[in-house]
């Protein structure tokens, strides 16, 4: 099919479009890594490394792609991954989940999104609430009750996360509020970028920096860098305290951000019905590994234990294949969506699904399978020196 206006054929084209839309530091704050960006390239670049072995004749004329994964059924392997603050669209994060439901996966929703809880479980009733450990016991237990009274069908606790500034291609600051300010120091790269800014102008509104699901009690929504002081100021938990966690919640349970085969054990231990293999798409600690290079080693450590998700350079739905064929039950993506929802809005989002699905679709044909639990290891070859841990 021929590129369109507002249809694209890859995540590729998804990425230039946003470029193309956005402003300057939003785009930045997108495509940042932490350091010199080793382990966000490395996220991506792993996958070349890898090649699959497509068959001859005998390809199957119908593939299914359905799964259940973290306790719900899945028109294909991939989550949304919670990010942020989506200041890429003024739909934000209602416009992923309403694009997630209607092409059948779920949606994590993040303790700093920028829409409440309750408009998203709205939009897709399939949807995680993501927390960090931030603040004391009785905040954490606050915040998660409220997801769970309001329908969140379970929790994910992310521990990959350091927040490092220092980037030596440069990183764009965040700003604490949209003031005036802030928006005349802003005014000129935005003033290039009219079509967002019209966006955002045909709603009345600019781009929201408050975290209305970081609230407890009557509080109003903090602000990003209130929330984030919160969460800075509270030592990192231990895996006593994620198994105190665990008994909190009446649900399924993630545990983001394993890199060891080691804590992959210690997760499970403590009670995690699914983790996720993850470096916080190169925004932790420069110089770990693609997370893929990581996935077999934790796979071969619980896999059918609990089951096992991957994040980290995620761009065609041949990526997905080989995450499942090295031991993963699904993926989450989380720059390809945000991307797909700067170019388009809902539609964009819908789009990058389509384009992820349709390479899956392709590449299990290829492959000569007929569902994704059929996807195994003698599906890909793995370079000696490839995998890590």
């Amino acid at each position: 099919m021929a590129v369109s206006n507002k249809w694209f054929e890859s995540i590729a084209i998804a990425q230039k479009r946003a470029k193309r839309r956005l402003p300057r530091s939003v785009y930045g704050a997108l495509i940042a890594g932490t350091g010199r960006g080793v382990t966000s390239n490395d996220n991506m670049n792993a996958f070349d490394e890898l090649v699959t072995l497509p068959v001859t004749a005998g390809q199957p004329a119908w593939r299914d792609l359905s799964t259940m994964v973290f306790g719900q059924e899945m028109a294909m392997p991939v989550m949304i991954s919670p990010t942020g603050v989506q200041a890429v669209h003024p739909d934000g994060e209602v416009a992923v989940a309403r694009a997630a439901a209607a092409r059948g996966v779920t949606m994590g929703l993040s303790s700093f999104a920028s829409k409440p809880l309750t408009d998203v479980i709205e939009a897709n009733p399939q949807t995680y609430f993501q927390i960090y450990w931030a603040g004391d016991r009785d905040s954490i237990v606050e915040r998660i009750d409220r997801a769970h009274s309001l329908g969140a069908k379970g929790l994910i606790v992310t521990l990959d996360w350091s927040f490092v500034h220092s980037r030596d291609w440069g990183s764009p600051p965040i700003p604490e509020s949209i003031d005036l300010r802030t928006m005349v120091r802003h005014a000129p790269e935005v003033m290039v970028r009219p079509a967002w800014l019209a966006t955002w102008l045909a709603r009345r509104q600019l781009p929201e920096l408050s975290v209305p699901n970081f609230v407890t009690g009557d509080e109003s929504p903090p602000g990003f860098f209130d929330a984030y002081g919160v969460w800075a100021g509270t030592p990192p938990p231990t895996w006593d305290d994620i198994a105190w966690l665990r008994k909190q919640w009446d649900g399924p349970f993630m545990v983001k951000g394993i890199m060891r085969r080691s804590e992959a054990r210690q997760a499970v231990d403590a009670g995690a019905t699914a983790i996720s293999v993850s470096n916080h798409g190169g925004n932790n600690v420069d110089g770990a590994p693609g997370a893929i290079r990581v996935l077999p080693g934790v796979a071969d450590e619980v896999g059918g234990e609990v089951d096992v998700v991957m994040d980290g350079g995620i761009r065609r739905g041949s990526d997905i294949v080989k995450c499942l064929a090295l031991g993963a039950d699904a993926v989450m993506i989380g720059r390809a969506y945000l991307w797909g929802l700067a170019a388009n809005g809902q539609a964009g989002v819908e789009n990058v699904l389509d384009v992820l699905r349709d390479g899956i679709d392709t590449t299990m044909r290829a492959l000569g399978r007929s569902s994704i639990d059929e996807l195994c290891r003698d599906d890909v070859v793995v370079p000696d020196g490839f995998t890590r841990g």
